[in-house]
């Protein structure tokens, strides 16, 4: 992975990672802490790198492997000599002890998984400040070790216990050179991010990672990127292409056609809000591709999900090369690329992780189209993104919009897909949406939607019997959707709006609510 190059005038952090599952989470603390930081698996971390770089800090990671393994991974011993502070965290840790003369050990019952608590030394520092002053005279931290520090590098001292890792916190203050053995970067360490907070003052960065910055630094690059050229941007309405529309079109103007495909499996009036929102709103170049016949045809009779995401996608691309083909001089396709993708597309491993269910983009159209790519957003995090949006002026109904997959309804409706199914789906949809607004619950949710099931139940409405289908709503809390919990709502909240599904939605007769959490399952239901 290359250094990413529209940054380089900020101060920059580097993350060097070792395989936790949760070295994202380090970067999002940084950023919101208005610190410009990037993550690079430690493979990637040569000395050239380093140098090519130039962090003003490092961090390392946590990480699966034991340092005292042949071959376990290790930061260039160069990084070092850079005169920055540095952090380490669990793996981290270890890896910093056993690099500058300490010693780590296995096992020996000193082993921490989950919550812990860790007490303060008598000797304080700054790196601490913050801490231990909720007058019980201990933080609870998250643990999740088998290997410890068993005798600390010379040059650092302790400054923080628990009960099984004795070197809990750990410093050399002459070199700024910080160690713990726990995880600051989760939220079952609720002080963790003034640790952050305190390291990065420490290290001098001045917090200039803003979005009103980032904006002006992404139209600038655009111009250089795409100069007279034309770009196409396929919008879905969501707030990545969204986001993606609108700092192009402030980029480049009319330079910029936005095709948007519309599959028929949009929520209600979806297309009509995305295409009055941007053609006229915007004064946008918008083509509104309507190839719902096309694509229900094709899905007539598919049950098996892998299939339909697999159809909807070779559909999209087929589709929107169609579209794309007929504009002039186009040169560029803009895609909505999050760093988080990026970041997973350069995995610790390099290896492939299990496929749990395809996703839908436009994948392989720059090459068969011959177009090169345009990704503002590849350096933002989703909360960024939606930072950015509001700097562009989006409305805040766009912006604060739940996920919506990239297949839509076809994965909500489990079992073959029917135009009477979907119409049923769309207004049951739309109720519960209205429900939660109501009750001014949307912002606090991470994504609701209704998903239609494929059995039929009996149900008795008046003095007739009815046998219509059964439908679950599902509502999730998460940060960035790699793992959610169900929304607590009350029993009245349930109640009243089974009632008005029922009432109002011609085919439902039966109302349940999905209390499961990812994982073990996902949050669409296929």
């Amino acid at each position: 992975m290359s250094i990413t190059d529209p940054q380089r005038d900020h101060q920059r952090l580097l993350i060097i990672d070792f395989g936790s599952q949760v070295t994202q989470l380090i970067a999002r603390r940084l950023r919101e802490l208005n610190v410009y930081c990037e993550i690079h698996p430690y493979q990637n971390v040569t000395d050239a790198f380093l140098a090519e770089f130039a962090p003003k800090a490092v961090i390392f990671s946590g990480g699966p492997a034991s340092v005292i393994d042949e071959g376990s991974p290790r930061p260039p011993a160069s990084v070092f000599d850079l005169g920055v502070p540095i952090l380490g965290i669990c793996y981290g840790q270890q890896v910093m002890m056993h690099m500058l003369g300490g010693e780590v050990l296995r096992g020996h019952g000193t082993a921490e998984f989950g919550r812990a608590y860790v007490t303060p030394t008598e000797e304080r520092i700054d790196a601490l400040n913050g801490w231990f002053m909720d007058g019980t005279g201990r933080e609870q931290v998250w643990m999740s070790h088998g290997d410890h520090v068993s005798k600390i590098a010379p040059g650092f001292k302790v400054y923080g216990t628990s009960p099984n890792a004795p070197f809990a916190i750990t410093a050399d203050l002459e070199r700024r050179f910080y160690a713990v053995q726990f995880h600051p970067e989760v939220h079952h360490t609720p002080n963790g991010k003034t640790l952050y907070e305190n390291f990065v003052r420490d290290a001098g960065f001045k917090g200039d990672w803003t979005m009103g910055a980032y904006r002006e630094e992404a139209i600038a690059k655009i111009r250089e990127q795409v100069g007279s050229s034309h770009v196409i941007c396929g919008l879905s309405g969501g707030v990545d292409s969204s986001v993606t529309a609108v700092l192009l079109h402030e980029a480049i103007g009319d330079q910029l056609t936005c095709v948007f495909v519309d599959h028929g499996l949009l929520r209600l009036n979806e297309a009509e809000e995305v295409v009055t929102m941007f053609r006229d709103h915007y004064n946008m170049k918008l083509i509104h591709a309507d190839e719902s016949d096309l694509f229900l045809g094709e899905l007539e009779g598919v049950s098996d999900p892998e299939q339909k995401r697999k159809t909807i996608g070779k559909l999209f691309i087929d589709v929107f090369q169609k579209y794309a083909s007929e504009i002039e001089d186009a040169d560029f396709l803009a895609q909505g690329t999050l760093y988080p993708d990026v970041i997973e597309s350069v995995s610790f491993s390099g290896g492939p992780s299990v496929t749990i269910k395809s996703h839908h983009n436009v994948g392989g159209l720059p090459e068969k189209m011959g177009l090169k790519l345009v990704e503002p957003l590849r350096e933002l995090f989703k909360d960024e993104v939606r930072a950015l949006g509001h700097e562009l002026g989006l409305p805040a109904s766009f912006i604060g919009r739940h996920p919506f997959p990239g297949p839509g309804l076809a994965i909500r409706c489990p079992g073959e897909i029917t135009r009477d199914k979907l119409d049923i789906l769309r207004k049951a949809d739309a109720v519960y949406i209205d429900q939660i607004r109501k009750h001014g619950l949307y912002d606090e949710i991470w994504q609701a939607f209704v998903a239609i099931l494929p059995v039929r139940t009996v149900g008795v409405m008046g003095d007739g019997r009815t046998y219509d289908y059964a439908c679950a709503l599902r509502a999730v809390t998460s940060v960035d959707g790699m793992t959610a919990d169900y929304y607590p709502f009350s029993h009245e909240f349930l109640g009243e709006t089974a009632t008005r599904i029922i009432n109002e939605v011609q085919g439902i007769n039966r109302v349940t609510y999905d209390i499961t959490s990812k994982p073990p399952g996902t949050i669409e239901w296929e």
